[in-house]
This record gives C-alpha cells, structure tokens and sequence, in this order.
C-alpha cells in the first residue's frame, strides 16, 4: 500500500526586530505555514536571494533595513510575492504608503485579535498567491498548446498562412480566417490570440450558425430582465465577458442582417446596447471572424452587408483545404495515431503503405476533421501493430472498369527509351491490383 504524505507547508519569511514577538507569532504561525523567522531586514534580503518564499511578513520599523526598503527590494527580484506589513498604531500612514508601494495587506500590532487576523490574513493571501501561481501555469500550459509552432504542416500554403497569422497576433487588427470547413479555423483563431498582447484575457467564440437566429442576439448583447419571455433575470452577453479579450464570431456569414447592423455599431463605436437595455455599454475587443462561405459573393447577393464586409475583412488568412496540402496529410496522421494511442493506451501502430496511399489519394472533403475521424477509427479496429486500408473508412478509389484482355492476347507496351525499373513497376502493378480488389490479397494475386 502506497505512503501517503501530506503535502508541504507553504513558506513564509517572518521579519520582526522585537525578539518576543517574533518568538510568539512564529509559534502559532507554525501551525499553517513553515516558518523563517529573522530579526532585521538585511537578513531577510539575504534569505529572500538564495530561497524560495511563498509570502513575506514584515515589520515596518527596524535596524540596518526598514520595511519600505525591504519591500522594496523583494518587488524588484519578485513581483507576485505577496508581503504582509505588521504596524503599530502610530505607524499605519507608513503601511498605507507601503500598501500603495505594493504590499498585499497590513496588520496593526497589540490588538486583542492580533493572532487570529495574522492567521487569516496570511492563509487568505496564501490562498491567492497559490491561485495566482495555478493560473499562471495553467495560461502558460495554453500558450504552449496554441503555438503556432506546434500547428502542423510543412506544405508551402500552410507555411505561408502561418507566417501572416504570426505577423497579425502582433497587433490589433481585426482578422477574418477563410476556408472550408475542418480546416482548422479555430485553432488559427486562438493561435492568434494565444501569441498577441491579449493573451492574458480571455477568448470567447460563438458560432453565429449554431444559434438559433430569436437567440443569437441575447447571446451577443446579452438582455436585461423582462426583455422578453423567460428572460428572468440579466444576462452579460458574449461581448461583455470578451471585454478586453478575443472575439472570435465563427461562422460570420450565417449572422441574420439585422445583427449585422448591430455588430458593424460595435465594431464602429466600440458600444452596444442589451436586449431590452437603453443603457449603451462601453466594450473593447478584437474580433477575428471566420468563414467557409465566400463573403464578397454574399454581398453581390445582398444577404451579407458591404459596410460590414470591409470592416472585417482588415486583414484576410486564408487556410487552404487538406487536399492541396498532400505532403502534409501523412505528417497530420502521425500526429492523430500518436495522440489517440496515447489517450487509448494502446501500443503506437505504424501505417502500411496502401494505407498511407489511400491516405493520400482521398480527396478529404470533410479536411482535417474527416481525417482525424478517419485515423481515431482506425486505430479503434486495428488490432495489430499497423493500420491496414480496411481500417480506414473509405472505398479505394473507384477506376473506370476495363475489360481484360484475352489470356494470349499480346498487350502493347512502348518501351522507353531509358528503360524500365522492374521493380518499380511490379509494385505498381500490385498496388493497382490491391485496389481493384479492395485489399483482398487473394483476389489481387489471381488478377
């Protein structure tokens, strides 16, 4: 049976001129936290350079280094420590100075409920700083994910794409992403983000096709109560939770006209009103659009507005369907057979070579979402260690059926004038065979 062990006390670094005291609090400090206790500033600078504290609790008055200056200087080599300052009654114009130079909270000495403030006060701050330290990993871990280097391709056309897309999280600039559908639109969308100066907030994405159109509205703008049936309480729409984030409106060229108008307002004035509201609401956002439809013919048509196609059409990316990026097709089933057998638990299979020509030769037109799907199957049936074409959920391309010769019929054949590598053509012939006969070994071998 495994050892349990709890896990470790956070560490607080006590500084306190006034030896008593500073025995007394260690004391109940100990109780939550793994205590340093030193008695003056410098000392605490020392111990702050060569270890690791989790939060600072410092008095403000003492020799060799005061607690503004020790403040100071743990800021400067650690922004997020939070510091905790411990003041007497006439000394708590300098901890609001301190406050304002940093410090997380202060505690004023000699009270009766001195102890049981200390223990709050430190366990709260612990508590965001830990917070804090998870998010912190976790936007990190998200940045990693979204990198565009780890968008997969070495195709030209995708080179390209992703060269603009770097170039666009820079900046600001509204972006609109084109192309069919499972290409990976989204993923460009929060590549962008995830690698611009808003990474730190949020990205929000609606898809305008999959919301009814009566819904769509409250689910941008939001609503007010009694807006309309059902509407019993306010609701924040998507706009508000992206203040200061990315927007990200798939499917654009589904949005019904009358919100085009509405959204082309934001997009102008940077407000909008909710559902039910007169109250006009301040929103700052980028918004990168995207759509499989082709929005200039849209416009031709009337179904799409002018004024709003020029507004989000800043700065077009296109991403091009899986069929004109061949050489990436075997490197994005890599990808797939490596993460699926990895969440399966299942031994890494490798992929046959009619398999990987079958692969190649589909036209995809469900992109990089049909093969995702295709190679998830796949691994699902295969029960040795590599994929085979009956694995893969589509016929072998059909070929105009010809009528066999007769079996002494002489067959023309030009020889050219290089020659011919016998062993390249043999495989060939098999291939053919074997998909003539849908990879059944035994009819091909009587062809």
């Amino acid at each position: 049976m495994p050892v349990q062990t709890n896990p470790p006390k956070p560490r607080i670094l006590f500084v306190e001129d006034d030896e008593r005291l500073r025995e007394s609090l260690t004391v109940h400090l100990e109780d939550i936290t793994d205590v340093v206790a030193v008695a003056n500033g410098r000392e605490a600078l020392e111990r702050f350079e060569t270890e690791f504290f989790d939060l600072v609790l410092t008095d403000v008055r003492m020799p060799e280094m005061d607690g503004m200056t020790l403040l100071k200087e743990i800021k400067a080599r650690d922004p997020s420590c939070p510091v905790i300052i411990l003041t007497a009654f006439g000394s708590v114009e300098s901890a609001v100075e301190m406050m304002k130079a940093g410090a997380g909270d202060y505690i004023v000495k000699g009270q009766a409920s001195m102890i049981e403030e200390i223990q709050e006060k430190v366990g709260r701050h612990l508590e965001i700083s830990a917070l804090r330290s998870e998010n912190e990993y976790l936007r990190q871990e998200i940045e990693a994910k979204y990198d565009f280097n780890k968008i997969i391709g070495k195709s030209k056309e995708i080179v390209k794409t992703l060269s603009l897309a770097g170039e666009v999280a820079k900046t600001d600039t509204t972006v609109l992403i084109t192309g069919e559908s499972g290409t990976g639109k989204e993923l460009l969308a929060r590549a962008i983000h995830y690698n611009s100066p808003r990474r730190a907030r949020r990205f929000v994405a609606v898809n305008c096709a999959a919301i009814p159109e009566h819904l769509l509205e409250s689910e941008l703008f939001g609503h007010e109560r009694g807006a309309f049936t059902g509407a019993v309480q306010r609701k924040p729409g998507k706009f508000e939770i992206a203040h200061q984030g990315t927007f990200f409106l798939d499917e654009i060229g589904e949005m019904p006209m009358p919100l085009q108008v509405k959204l082309l307002r934001v997009l102008q004035d940077q407000e909008f009103e909710r559902v039910g509201g007169v109250e006009p609401i301040r929103t700052d956002v980028r918004i990168i659009a995207a759509t499989n439809r082709d929005l200039a013919k849209r416009v031709q048509e009337g179904s799409f507005r002018q004024d709003l196609y020029y507004r989000i059409n800043v700065f077009p990316v296109h991403l091009p369907p899986l069929r004109e990026r061949k050489e990436d097709i075997l490197l994005l089933a890599q990808h797939f057979l490596e993460r699926f057998a990895r969440e399966m638990g299942k031994k890494l299979p490798k992929i046959s070579e009619g398999a990987q020509q079958m692969l190649r030769e589909h036209p995809w037109p469900g992109n990089i979402r049909e093969l995702e799907n295709a190679i998830e199957r796949a691994i699902i049936l295969a029960q040795g260690d590599t994929i085979l074409p009956e694995h893969l959920p589509f016929e072998p391309p059909v070929k105009r059926r010809q009528v066999a010769p007769p079996p002494d019929a002489e067959i023309p054949f030009q020889l050219p004038e290089g020659g011919v590598n016998l062993e390249a053509l043999e495989r060939s012939l098999v291939l053919q065979a074997l998909e003539r006969c849908r990879y059944n070994k035994s009819q091909a071998a009587r062809l």
